[in-house]
Protein backbone atom coordinates (compact mmCIF):
# COMPACT_ATOMS: atom_id res chain seq x y z
CA UNK A 1 0.00 0.00 0.00
CA UNK A 2 1.70 3.18 -1.22
CA UNK A 3 0.69 7.16 0.42
CA UNK A 4 -0.40 8.92 -2.57
CA UNK A 5 0.59 12.10 -0.69
CA UNK A 6 3.99 11.30 -0.40
CA UNK A 7 3.79 11.05 -4.90
CA UNK A 8 3.68 13.53 -7.16
CA UNK A 9 0.10 14.08 -8.24
CA UNK A 10 0.46 16.61 -10.72
CA UNK A 11 1.39 13.77 -13.07
CA UNK A 12 -0.89 12.23 -15.31
CA UNK A 13 -0.69 8.48 -14.05
CA UNK A 14 0.19 7.00 -10.57
CA UNK A 15 2.52 4.45 -9.95
CA UNK A 16 1.65 1.90 -7.23
CA UNK A 17 4.95 0.11 -6.74
CA UNK A 18 8.58 0.28 -8.35
CA UNK A 19 8.49 -3.14 -9.80
CA UNK A 20 4.62 -2.84 -11.49
CA UNK A 21 4.93 -2.85 -15.34
CA UNK A 22 1.71 -0.87 -15.44
CA UNK A 23 0.45 2.71 -13.85
CA UNK A 24 -2.99 3.89 -13.67
CA UNK A 25 -3.83 7.07 -15.50
CA UNK A 26 -5.41 9.81 -12.51
CA UNK A 27 -6.72 11.83 -15.69
CA UNK A 28 -7.75 11.05 -19.14
CA UNK A 29 -4.60 10.75 -20.67
CA UNK A 30 -4.77 11.47 -24.44
CA UNK A 31 -2.81 9.64 -27.36
CA UNK A 32 0.37 11.29 -27.35
CA UNK A 33 0.87 12.23 -24.24
CA UNK A 34 4.51 12.01 -22.62
CA UNK A 35 4.28 10.29 -19.24
CA UNK A 36 6.48 11.86 -16.94
CA UNK A 37 9.13 10.13 -14.95
CA UNK A 38 8.75 6.31 -17.21
CA UNK A 39 10.33 7.59 -20.18
CA UNK A 40 7.13 6.67 -22.87
CA UNK A 41 4.22 8.02 -24.84
CA UNK A 42 0.42 7.09 -24.42
CA UNK A 43 -0.27 4.87 -27.29
CA UNK A 44 -4.24 5.42 -26.95
CA UNK A 45 -6.69 7.73 -25.04
CA UNK A 46 -6.41 6.45 -21.83
CA UNK A 47 -9.57 6.84 -19.37
CA UNK A 48 -8.99 8.21 -15.77
CA UNK A 49 -8.20 4.83 -14.06
CA UNK A 50 -7.24 2.71 -16.37
CA UNK A 51 -3.62 1.02 -17.07
CA UNK A 52 -0.53 2.08 -18.94
CA UNK A 53 1.87 -0.54 -19.45
CA UNK A 54 5.23 0.81 -18.86
CA UNK A 55 7.81 -1.30 -20.70
CA UNK A 56 7.49 -3.84 -23.80
CA UNK A 57 5.17 -7.24 -22.86
CA UNK A 58 5.51 -10.19 -24.32
CA UNK A 59 2.53 -12.58 -25.14
CA UNK A 60 2.18 -14.30 -21.23
CA UNK A 61 4.01 -11.90 -19.19
CA UNK A 62 2.59 -10.97 -16.06
CA UNK A 63 0.53 -7.65 -15.89
CA UNK A 64 1.65 -6.59 -12.48
CA UNK A 65 -0.13 -4.20 -10.27
CA UNK A 66 0.77 -3.35 -6.36
CA UNK A 67 3.33 -6.15 -7.48
CA UNK A 68 0.72 -8.52 -7.70
CA UNK A 69 -0.41 -10.65 -10.90
CA UNK A 70 -3.27 -9.38 -12.17
CA UNK A 71 -3.72 -11.27 -15.41
CA UNK A 72 -1.22 -12.09 -18.79
CA UNK A 73 -0.41 -9.98 -21.89
CA UNK A 74 -2.94 -11.70 -24.07
CA UNK A 75 -0.04 -10.94 -27.49
CA UNK A 76 2.40 -8.99 -27.70
CA UNK A 77 2.29 -5.04 -26.67
CA UNK A 78 4.66 -2.16 -27.19
CA UNK A 79 4.89 0.22 -23.97
CA UNK A 80 2.67 2.77 -23.74
CA UNK A 81 -0.34 0.31 -24.29
CA UNK A 82 -3.36 0.92 -22.40
CA UNK A 83 -4.19 -2.51 -20.88
CA UNK A 84 -7.96 -3.87 -20.38
CA UNK A 85 -9.66 -6.53 -20.53
CA UNK A 86 -9.19 -6.74 -24.24
CA UNK A 87 -5.55 -7.45 -23.87
CA UNK A 88 -5.35 -8.68 -21.04
CA UNK A 89 -5.83 -12.77 -20.53
CA UNK A 90 -7.25 -13.97 -17.53
CA UNK A 91 -6.58 -17.78 -16.58
CA UNK A 92 -4.94 -19.37 -13.39
CA UNK A 93 -1.41 -19.45 -11.96
CA UNK A 94 -0.14 -21.05 -9.02
CA UNK A 95 0.03 -19.19 -6.06
CA UNK A 96 1.73 -19.72 -2.46
CA UNK A 97 -0.57 -19.80 0.21
CA UNK A 98 2.37 -19.55 2.96
CA UNK A 99 0.02 -20.09 5.87
CA UNK A 100 0.69 -17.61 8.46
CA UNK A 101 4.23 -16.89 7.39
CA UNK A 102 3.48 -13.14 7.80
CA UNK A 103 1.34 -13.14 11.21
CA UNK A 104 1.72 -10.22 13.33
CA UNK A 105 0.06 -9.74 15.95
CA UNK A 106 -2.24 -6.82 17.00
CA UNK A 107 -0.78 -4.48 19.30
CA UNK A 108 -3.68 -3.32 21.65
CA UNK A 109 -4.27 -0.13 22.62
CA UNK A 110 -4.52 -0.01 26.87
CA UNK A 111 -8.39 -0.73 27.59
CA UNK A 112 -8.30 3.00 29.30
CA UNK A 113 -6.95 4.84 25.70
CA UNK A 114 -9.68 3.03 23.83
CA UNK A 115 -12.13 5.49 21.82
CA UNK A 116 -15.69 4.72 22.82
CA UNK A 117 -19.21 5.41 21.21
CA UNK A 118 -22.12 5.60 22.45
CA UNK A 119 -24.40 2.40 21.97
CA UNK A 120 -27.28 -0.02 23.83
CA UNK A 121 -26.01 -2.80 25.58
CA UNK A 122 -27.94 -5.68 25.42
CA UNK A 123 -28.41 -8.48 27.88
CA UNK A 124 -25.58 -11.12 26.19
CA UNK A 125 -22.86 -8.04 26.13
CA UNK A 126 -23.15 -7.27 22.68
CA UNK A 127 -23.60 -3.39 22.28
CA UNK A 128 -26.27 -2.56 19.06
CA UNK A 129 -25.84 1.08 17.23
CA UNK A 130 -29.55 1.46 16.88
CA UNK A 131 -32.69 -0.06 19.15
CA UNK A 132 -35.94 -1.18 16.71
CA UNK A 133 -37.86 -4.00 16.76
CA UNK A 134 -38.03 -6.32 13.48
CA UNK A 135 -41.36 -7.93 11.58
CA UNK A 136 -39.69 -11.13 10.33
CA UNK A 137 -41.74 -13.90 8.39
CA UNK A 138 -40.92 -17.37 8.12
CA UNK A 139 -41.47 -17.51 4.46
CA UNK A 140 -42.57 -15.81 1.55
CA UNK A 141 -46.07 -16.60 1.66
CA UNK A 142 -45.77 -14.01 5.13
CA UNK A 143 -44.04 -11.23 3.50
CA UNK A 144 -46.76 -8.78 2.36
CA UNK A 145 -48.66 -8.96 6.02
CA UNK A 146 -44.69 -8.52 7.55
CA UNK A 147 -44.33 -5.35 4.90
CA UNK A 148 -47.92 -3.99 5.83
CA UNK A 149 -47.55 -4.53 9.62
CA UNK A 150 -43.92 -2.58 9.45
CA UNK A 151 -45.30 0.29 7.06
CA UNK A 152 -48.02 0.95 9.30
CA UNK A 153 -45.43 2.43 12.05
CA UNK A 154 -44.77 5.77 10.68
CA UNK A 155 -42.11 8.64 12.25
CA UNK A 156 -45.32 10.17 13.38
CA UNK A 157 -46.73 7.30 15.15
CA UNK A 158 -43.68 6.42 16.81
CA UNK A 159 -43.00 10.01 17.83
CA UNK A 160 -43.75 9.38 21.44
CA UNK A 161 -41.40 6.45 21.75
CA UNK A 162 -37.81 8.91 21.27
CA UNK A 163 -35.65 5.98 21.64
CA UNK A 164 -37.09 3.42 18.84
CA UNK A 165 -35.03 3.80 15.74
CA UNK A 166 -37.88 2.50 13.86
CA UNK A 167 -39.97 -0.79 12.44
CA UNK A 168 -38.84 -2.40 9.69
CA UNK A 169 -39.64 -5.86 8.06
CA UNK A 170 -37.51 -8.42 6.72
CA UNK A 171 -39.01 -10.81 4.07
CA UNK A 172 -37.80 -13.12 1.67
CA UNK A 173 -38.62 -15.43 -1.80
CA UNK A 174 -37.96 -18.79 0.35
CA UNK A 175 -38.91 -20.67 3.07
CA UNK A 176 -41.00 -22.77 1.22
CA UNK A 177 -40.55 -24.95 -1.81
CA UNK A 178 -37.04 -26.27 -0.69
CA UNK A 179 -35.41 -28.86 1.32
CA UNK A 180 -36.94 -29.57 4.78
CA UNK A 181 -33.21 -30.14 6.12
CA UNK A 182 -29.78 -29.56 5.52
CA UNK A 183 -27.80 -26.57 4.49
CA UNK A 184 -29.77 -24.15 2.41
CA UNK A 185 -32.46 -24.59 5.39
CA UNK A 186 -29.90 -24.20 7.98
CA UNK A 187 -28.72 -20.75 6.22
CA UNK A 188 -32.07 -19.42 5.93
CA UNK A 189 -32.90 -20.10 10.07
CA UNK A 190 -29.40 -18.75 10.82
CA UNK A 191 -29.71 -15.76 8.79
CA UNK A 192 -33.54 -15.26 10.45
CA UNK A 193 -32.26 -15.69 13.98
CA UNK A 194 -29.44 -13.77 13.81
CA UNK A 195 -31.49 -10.93 12.48
CA UNK A 196 -33.99 -11.78 15.82
CA UNK A 197 -31.38 -11.48 18.51
CA UNK A 198 -29.36 -8.91 16.76
CA UNK A 199 -28.14 -6.04 19.02
CA UNK A 200 -29.50 -3.20 16.76
CA UNK A 201 -32.89 -5.21 17.89
CA UNK A 202 -34.48 -4.72 20.96
CA UNK A 203 -38.30 -6.63 19.35
CA UNK A 204 -39.34 -9.28 17.39
CA UNK A 205 -42.67 -10.36 15.64
CA UNK A 206 -42.21 -13.40 13.80
CA UNK A 207 -44.93 -13.81 10.97
CA UNK A 208 -45.64 -17.35 9.25
CA UNK A 209 -48.42 -18.84 7.16
CA UNK A 210 -48.85 -22.24 8.84
CA UNK A 211 -48.19 -24.64 5.67
CA UNK A 212 -44.37 -23.98 5.47
CA UNK A 213 -41.73 -26.05 5.57
CA UNK A 214 -39.78 -23.59 7.40
CA UNK A 215 -42.36 -23.70 10.41
CA UNK A 216 -42.08 -21.25 13.24
CA UNK A 217 -41.71 -23.83 16.45
CA UNK A 218 -39.04 -25.67 14.17
CA UNK A 219 -37.35 -22.51 13.25
CA UNK A 220 -37.07 -20.98 17.12
CA UNK A 221 -36.27 -24.64 18.72
CA UNK A 222 -33.26 -25.37 16.10
CA UNK A 223 -31.88 -22.03 16.92
CA UNK A 224 -32.60 -22.12 20.32
CA UNK A 225 -35.12 -19.71 21.04
CA UNK A 226 -38.36 -19.14 22.67
CA UNK A 227 -41.05 -16.62 22.27
CA UNK A 228 -41.59 -13.93 24.81
CA UNK A 229 -42.72 -10.56 25.61
CA UNK A 230 -40.13 -9.47 22.89
CA UNK A 231 -40.56 -11.97 20.56
CA UNK A 232 -44.01 -12.82 19.33
CA UNK A 233 -45.35 -15.09 17.28
CA UNK A 234 -48.35 -15.38 14.61
CA UNK A 235 -49.74 -17.59 12.56
CA UNK A 236 -51.84 -16.23 9.33
CA UNK A 237 -53.65 -19.36 8.92
CA UNK A 238 -54.71 -20.15 12.63
CA UNK A 239 -55.16 -15.99 13.36
CA UNK A 240 -57.81 -16.03 10.63
CA UNK A 241 -56.01 -14.38 7.48
CA UNK A 242 -54.49 -11.85 5.82
CA UNK A 243 -56.59 -8.61 7.74
CA UNK A 244 -56.55 -10.12 11.15
CA UNK A 245 -53.05 -10.89 11.22
CA UNK A 246 -52.16 -7.75 10.20
CA UNK A 247 -54.11 -6.46 12.94
CA UNK A 248 -52.68 -9.22 14.99
CA UNK A 249 -49.16 -7.42 14.37
CA UNK A 250 -49.89 -4.13 14.68
CA UNK A 251 -51.30 -4.92 18.30
CA UNK A 252 -48.18 -6.58 18.72
CA UNK A 253 -45.78 -4.32 17.77
CA UNK A 254 -47.97 -1.30 19.81
CA UNK A 255 -47.95 -4.06 22.82
CA UNK A 256 -43.43 -4.19 23.08
CA UNK A 257 -43.03 -0.54 21.74
CA UNK A 258 -42.93 0.48 25.70
CA UNK A 259 -40.53 -1.81 26.78
CA UNK A 260 -38.35 -1.38 23.94
CA UNK A 261 -38.54 2.31 24.65
CA UNK A 262 -37.07 2.09 27.87
CA UNK A 263 -33.64 1.32 26.47
CA UNK A 264 -30.61 4.24 26.85
CA UNK A 265 -27.64 4.88 25.19
CA UNK A 266 -24.57 4.26 26.74
CA UNK A 267 -20.86 4.58 26.80
CA UNK A 268 -19.32 1.73 25.42
CA UNK A 269 -15.63 1.07 24.09
CA UNK A 270 -15.02 0.68 20.53
CA UNK A 271 -14.41 -2.74 21.02
CA UNK A 272 -18.29 -3.03 20.72
CA UNK A 273 -18.07 -1.77 17.02
CA UNK A 274 -18.41 -4.94 14.05
CA UNK A 275 -18.32 -3.50 10.60
CA UNK A 276 -19.22 -5.57 7.63
CA UNK A 277 -17.29 -4.35 5.12
CA UNK A 278 -18.44 -3.92 1.54
CA UNK A 279 -17.24 -2.51 -1.54
CA UNK A 280 -19.72 -2.18 -5.22
CA UNK A 281 -20.13 -0.45 -8.69
CA UNK A 282 -15.46 -0.26 -8.19
CA UNK A 283 -13.29 1.28 -10.54
CA UNK A 284 -9.59 1.92 -11.28
CA UNK A 285 -9.38 3.90 -7.98
CA UNK A 286 -10.71 1.41 -5.62
CA UNK A 287 -7.59 -0.16 -4.96
CA UNK A 288 -5.61 3.25 -4.66
CA UNK A 289 -8.09 5.61 -2.17
CA UNK A 290 -11.56 4.09 -0.61
CA UNK A 291 -10.35 0.77 -0.31
CA UNK A 292 -6.99 1.19 1.40
CA UNK A 293 -8.18 3.75 3.19
CA UNK A 294 -10.32 1.92 4.82
CA UNK A 295 -7.90 -1.43 5.62
CA UNK A 296 -6.13 1.77 7.71
CA UNK A 297 -9.63 2.46 9.56
CA UNK A 298 -9.96 -0.96 10.53
CA UNK A 299 -6.68 -1.72 11.66
CA UNK A 300 -6.85 1.15 14.15
CA UNK A 301 -10.19 -0.32 14.91
CA UNK A 302 -8.88 -4.10 15.62
CA UNK A 303 -6.04 -2.03 18.04
CA UNK A 304 -8.92 -0.68 19.90
CA UNK A 305 -10.45 -4.29 19.93
CA UNK A 306 -12.96 -4.04 17.49
CA UNK A 307 -13.82 -6.35 14.78
CA UNK A 308 -14.31 -5.88 10.67
CA UNK A 309 -15.39 -8.48 8.74
CA UNK A 310 -14.00 -9.16 5.39
CA UNK A 311 -16.56 -11.19 2.82
CA UNK A 312 -17.53 -11.47 -0.42
CA UNK A 313 -15.57 -14.54 -1.30
CA UNK A 314 -15.44 -14.39 -5.25
CA UNK A 315 -13.67 -10.56 -4.73
CA UNK A 316 -10.73 -11.88 -2.74
CA UNK A 317 -9.96 -15.03 -5.48
CA UNK A 318 -6.53 -14.69 -6.95
CA UNK A 319 -5.43 -12.63 -4.23
CA UNK A 320 -6.77 -14.97 -1.37
CA UNK A 321 -2.93 -15.87 -0.97
CA UNK A 322 -2.17 -12.18 0.42
CA UNK A 323 -4.51 -13.31 3.57
CA UNK A 324 -3.57 -17.09 4.04
CA UNK A 325 0.13 -15.49 4.57
CA UNK A 326 -1.67 -13.24 7.59
CA UNK A 327 -3.46 -16.20 9.29
CA UNK A 328 -3.42 -16.13 13.01
CA UNK A 329 -3.24 -20.68 12.57
CA UNK A 330 -2.64 -23.01 10.40
CA UNK A 331 -6.79 -23.74 10.82
CA UNK A 332 -7.72 -20.32 9.86
CA UNK A 333 -5.46 -20.62 6.70
CA UNK A 334 -7.10 -23.74 5.21
CA UNK A 335 -10.16 -22.90 6.11
CA UNK A 336 -9.92 -19.99 3.65
CA UNK A 337 -8.86 -22.10 0.90
CA UNK A 338 -11.49 -24.78 1.69
CA UNK A 339 -13.54 -21.87 1.28
CA UNK A 340 -12.01 -20.89 -1.90
CA UNK A 341 -11.89 -24.35 -3.26
CA UNK A 342 -15.52 -25.01 -2.77
CA UNK A 343 -16.84 -21.85 -4.81
CA UNK A 344 -13.96 -23.20 -7.95
CA UNK A 345 -14.58 -26.79 -7.81
CA UNK A 346 -18.52 -27.05 -6.61
CA UNK A 347 -20.22 -24.04 -6.37
CA UNK A 348 -19.50 -21.75 -9.80
CA UNK A 349 -17.44 -24.67 -11.76
CA UNK A 350 -18.66 -24.48 -15.50
CA UNK A 351 -20.90 -20.97 -15.13
CA UNK A 352 -20.09 -17.42 -16.11
CA UNK A 353 -19.63 -15.80 -12.98
CA UNK A 354 -17.26 -13.29 -11.47
CA UNK A 355 -14.92 -16.00 -9.86
CA UNK A 356 -14.74 -17.27 -13.07
CA UNK A 357 -13.08 -14.21 -14.67
CA UNK A 358 -15.38 -11.69 -15.89
CA UNK A 359 -16.56 -8.91 -13.63
CA UNK A 360 -19.68 -6.91 -13.51
CA UNK A 361 -19.83 -4.08 -17.10
CA UNK A 362 -19.73 -1.26 -14.29
CA UNK A 363 -16.83 -2.50 -12.71
CA UNK A 364 -15.01 -2.90 -16.28
CA UNK A 365 -16.33 0.51 -17.49
CA UNK A 366 -14.41 1.80 -14.22
CA UNK A 367 -10.97 0.27 -15.06
CA UNK A 368 -10.93 -3.04 -13.67
CA UNK A 369 -10.03 -5.63 -16.23
CA UNK A 370 -11.23 -9.17 -14.29
CA UNK A 371 -11.86 -10.67 -11.25
CA UNK A 372 -7.68 -10.40 -9.93
CA UNK A 373 -7.58 -6.94 -10.18
CA UNK A 374 -11.21 -6.40 -8.29
CA UNK A 375 -10.22 -8.89 -5.81
CA UNK A 376 -6.50 -6.82 -5.65
CA UNK A 377 -8.77 -3.99 -4.55
CA UNK A 378 -11.44 -5.63 -2.57
CA UNK A 379 -9.19 -7.55 -0.29
CA UNK A 380 -7.24 -4.17 1.25
CA UNK A 381 -10.71 -3.53 2.77
CA UNK A 382 -9.86 -5.62 5.85
CA UNK A 383 -6.54 -3.54 6.45
CA UNK A 384 -2.83 -5.02 6.54
CA UNK A 385 -3.26 -7.06 10.18
CA UNK A 386 -3.85 -10.41 10.64
CA UNK A 387 -6.46 -13.12 9.91
CA UNK A 388 -7.97 -14.09 12.58
CA UNK A 389 -11.12 -15.85 11.54
CA UNK A 390 -13.09 -17.45 9.18
CA UNK A 391 -16.86 -17.89 9.36
CA UNK A 392 -19.78 -19.57 7.20
CA UNK A 393 -22.24 -17.37 5.67
CA UNK A 394 -24.42 -16.06 8.71
CA UNK A 395 -22.63 -17.76 11.64
CA UNK A 396 -22.06 -15.86 14.58
CA UNK A 397 -19.08 -13.53 14.74
CA UNK A 398 -17.36 -14.05 18.00
CA UNK A 399 -13.35 -13.74 17.28
CA UNK A 400 -12.64 -9.71 17.05
CA UNK A 401 -9.79 -8.08 14.98
CA UNK A 402 -9.80 -9.16 11.16
CA UNK A 403 -12.03 -12.00 10.04
CA UNK A 404 -13.48 -13.11 6.69
CA UNK A 405 -17.12 -14.66 6.25
CA UNK A 406 -17.62 -16.52 3.25
CA UNK A 407 -20.22 -15.04 1.07
CA UNK A 408 -21.34 -14.37 -2.85
CA UNK A 409 -19.76 -11.02 -4.12
CA UNK A 410 -23.77 -9.71 -4.41
CA UNK A 411 -23.59 -7.05 -1.90
CA UNK A 412 -27.20 -7.19 -0.31
CA UNK A 413 -26.92 -10.94 -0.03
CA UNK A 414 -23.09 -10.55 1.34
CA UNK A 415 -24.03 -7.50 4.01
CA UNK A 416 -27.33 -9.79 4.59
CA UNK A 417 -24.83 -12.08 6.31
CA UNK A 418 -22.49 -9.99 7.92
CA UNK A 419 -25.58 -8.28 9.46
CA UNK A 420 -26.85 -11.69 10.58
CA UNK A 421 -23.18 -12.66 11.95
CA UNK A 422 -23.46 -9.52 14.35
CA UNK A 423 -21.94 -6.62 12.21
CA UNK A 424 -23.59 -3.47 13.65
CA UNK A 425 -22.33 -1.47 11.37
CA UNK A 426 -21.22 -1.56 7.31
CA UNK A 427 -18.88 0.31 5.72
CA UNK A 428 -19.49 0.36 1.65
CA UNK A 429 -17.13 1.74 -0.53
CA UNK A 430 -17.60 2.25 -4.07
CA UNK A 431 -15.56 4.03 -7.90
CA UNK A 432 -19.44 4.11 -9.31
CA UNK A 433 -21.97 5.01 -6.98
CA UNK A 434 -24.04 2.34 -5.25
CA UNK A 435 -26.84 3.39 -3.72
CA UNK A 436 -27.56 1.52 -0.72
CA UNK A 437 -29.07 0.57 3.02
CA UNK A 438 -29.22 -2.01 5.59
CA UNK A 439 -31.58 -1.87 8.11
CA UNK A 440 -31.06 -2.32 11.41
CA UNK A 441 -27.61 -1.46 11.05
CA UNK A 442 -26.56 1.93 9.20
CA UNK A 443 -24.19 2.09 6.05
CA UNK A 444 -21.40 4.57 5.45
CA UNK A 445 -20.70 4.59 1.43
CA UNK A 446 -17.76 6.05 0.85
CA UNK A 447 -16.77 7.45 -2.41
CA UNK A 448 -13.31 6.60 -4.29
CA UNK A 449 -13.13 9.87 -6.10
CA UNK A 450 -14.37 13.42 -6.25
CA UNK A 451 -15.82 13.89 -9.45
CA UNK A 452 -18.36 10.94 -8.75
CA UNK A 453 -18.93 12.47 -4.46
CA UNK A 454 -19.92 15.55 -6.22
CA UNK A 455 -22.25 14.18 -8.35
CA UNK A 456 -23.95 11.35 -5.89
CA UNK A 457 -23.12 13.87 -2.67
CA UNK A 458 -26.57 13.03 -1.58
CA UNK A 459 -25.78 9.56 -1.40
CA UNK A 460 -21.88 9.42 -0.54
CA UNK A 461 -21.29 10.00 3.29
CA UNK A 462 -17.26 10.61 2.88
CA UNK A 463 -14.83 11.40 0.27
CA UNK A 464 -11.87 9.06 -0.27
CA UNK A 465 -10.76 11.26 -3.76
CA UNK A 466 -9.23 13.44 -1.34
CA UNK A 467 -6.46 11.07 -1.40
CA UNK A 468 -6.04 11.18 -4.69
CA UNK A 469 -6.72 15.07 -5.14
CA UNK A 470 -3.65 14.91 -2.35
CA UNK A 471 -4.85 16.63 0.59
CA UNK A 472 -5.54 13.64 3.02
CA UNK A 473 -3.32 10.94 3.34
CA UNK A 474 -4.26 7.82 3.18
CA UNK A 475 -3.80 7.26 7.10
CA UNK A 476 -5.62 10.44 7.69
CA UNK A 477 -8.41 9.42 5.72
CA UNK A 478 -8.28 5.97 7.51
CA UNK A 479 -8.63 7.92 10.53
CA UNK A 480 -11.44 10.10 9.52
CA UNK A 481 -13.76 7.09 8.43
CA UNK A 482 -12.70 5.17 12.15
CA UNK A 483 -14.16 8.72 13.80
CA UNK A 484 -16.58 8.83 11.67
CA UNK A 485 -18.13 5.17 12.53
CA UNK A 486 -18.08 6.16 15.64
CA UNK A 487 -20.04 8.93 15.71
CA UNK A 488 -22.78 6.90 13.10
CA UNK A 489 -22.38 4.53 16.24
CA UNK A 490 -23.76 6.75 18.57
CA UNK A 491 -27.02 7.99 17.05
CA UNK A 492 -25.66 9.94 14.03
CA UNK A 493 -27.63 9.44 10.46
CA UNK A 494 -25.85 8.55 7.36
CA UNK A 495 -27.15 9.40 3.61
CA UNK A 496 -28.44 5.95 3.26
CA UNK A 497 -30.73 6.30 6.39
CA UNK A 498 -31.69 9.67 5.28
CA UNK A 499 -33.26 8.68 2.09
CA UNK A 500 -34.84 5.73 4.04
CA UNK A 501 -32.71 3.21 1.67
CA UNK A 502 -32.77 -0.74 3.84
CA UNK A 503 -36.18 -1.65 3.69
CA UNK A 504 -35.70 -4.07 0.89
CA UNK A 505 -32.05 -4.97 1.22
CA UNK A 506 -32.27 -8.05 3.48
CA UNK A 507 -31.82 -11.41 0.55
CA UNK A 508 -30.61 -14.31 2.66
CA UNK A 509 -28.12 -16.63 0.43
CA UNK A 510 -30.47 -18.70 -1.63
CA UNK A 511 -27.50 -21.70 -1.89
CA UNK A 512 -30.07 -24.58 -2.94
CA UNK A 513 -33.77 -24.55 -4.01
CA UNK A 514 -35.43 -27.18 -4.98
CA UNK A 515 -39.38 -28.05 -5.39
Amino acid sequence: MIDLAAKSLNGPVIRLHPKDNVVVARVPVAAGTSIPGENLLARQDVQAGYKIATEALKKGDPILKYQVTIGFAAEDLPAGTMLHNHNIEFREFDRDYAIGRDYVPVEPIPDAERLTFEGYRRADGRVGTRNTIAIVSTVNCSATVSQVVAEHFTAERLAEFPNVDGVAAYTHSTGCGMELSGEPMQLLRRTLAGYMRHPNVGGVVLIGLGCERNQILTLLADQGMEPGPLLKTLTMQEIGGTRKSIEAGIGAVREMLPEVDKARRETVSARHLVVGLQCGGSDGFSSITANPALGAAMDLLARHGGTGILSETPEIYGVEHTLTRRAASREVGEKLIERIRWWKDEYAAGRDTQINGTVSPGNQNGGLANIFEKSLGSSMKGGTGPLMAVYRYAEKVTQPGFVFMDTPGFDPVSATGQIAGGANMIAFTTGRGSMYGAKPVPSVKLATNTPMFRRLEEDMDINCGEVLDGTCTLQQMGERILHLLLRVASGEKTKSEELGLGRHEFAPWQIGIAG
